[in-house]
């Protein structure tokens, strides 16, 4: 009976842990084309994409809807630098910065964080239920507290939580 126990006490953390991670990336992990982070909610997904209508093959780093037919994608880290191929790479280094990494190892885009992260175990990124990517000390206790937001940076599609400022020059 108690092996039946530890067993079911096994399975079952496994299962808490497997489900808690998909959201989050810590320091030196990484997501490769083909792979995704989705929000706890199941609702939004960060990963690679290919614009529908697309002839070539460019490949971007965006936030979508998971799962809204056609693709409907609301953000996108790399605009002005597609990738050429499926073989990008978003990985989160030491300092808290999201960097998108090409078949060469070459930068083509990082999240340029504005403050660094306490010391080198506690940055994660993460992509929260409201469809921002954040980076973030993994222990802060503040719940808006954020090194960097993709929210900062809006695209043509805004989302519930997005504030935007509006400056007029007089």
């Amino acid at each position: 009976m108690k092996m039946l126990l530890f067993i079911w006490f096994l399975i079952f953390s496994y299962t808490i842990r497997a489900s808690t991670s998909l959201d989050t990336l810590a320091v030196g992990e990484s997501i490769q084309d083909g792979k995704t982070l989705v929000s706890s909610n199941g609702i939004i997904e960060v990963g690679f994409f290919s614009p529908q209508n697309s002839t070539r093959r460019l490949r971007y780093l965006g936030i979508w809807y998971r799962n809204v037919s056609p693709l409907t994608v609301v953000w996108v880290a790399n605009k002005e630098k597609p990738l050429q191929h499926s073989s990008g790479v978003l990985t989160l280094n030491e300092k808290g910065i999201l960097m998108l990494l090409n078949d060469v190892n070459s930068t083509i885009w990082s999240s340029n964080a504005s403050s660094i992260a306490w010391n080198s175990t506690t940055p994660i990124a993460q992509l929260l239920d409201t469809g921002n990517l954040v980076v973030k000390n993994r222990h802060e206790t503040e719940k808006d507290v954020f090194l960097w937001q993709s929210f900062d940076y809006p695209g043509d599609t805004l989302m519930p939580g997005i504030l935007v400022f509006i400056s007029r020059k007089i």
